[in-house]
């Protein structure tokens, strides 16, 4: 990830084929050791490809894989059907909260 973060770095700031020097210095620059290996697949994966082509074909990918959502529909039916019992618990959680932050009136066991 830090070699792809640092090839996206030298895309925006104008470079649009970085080399591995480039990406070395880029990570030198803030004091990570380079994997050669790695930043070679890369390289060699990139090579004469538009990055923003890449970003905007992986974004329509990303689209069409389902994230989990469902469960979050079930749980807002349940809510719904329950009415103002379904309120109770957030009101406690509130409750909760507040007296927590009461209880080391602001300071931390470390601070």
């Amino acid at each position: 990830m830090k070699h792809l973060a640092a090839y996206l770095l030298l895309s925006l700031g104008g470079n649009t084929s970085p080399s591995a020097a480039d990406i070395k210095a880029v990570l030198e620059s803030v004091g990570i050791e380079a994997d050669n290996e790695r930043l070679e697949k890369l390289i060699s994966e990139l090579e004469g490809k538009d990055i923003n082509e890449l970003i905007a074909e992986g974004s329509s990918k990303l689209a069409s894989v389902p994230s989990g959502g469902a469960g979050g529909a079930a749980a807002a039916g349940g809510a719904a059907a329950g009415g103002a019992a379904a309120e109770a618990p957030k009101e406690e959680e509130k409750e909760e909260e507040k007296e927590e932050s009461d209880e080391d009136m602001g300071f931390g066991l470390f601070d």
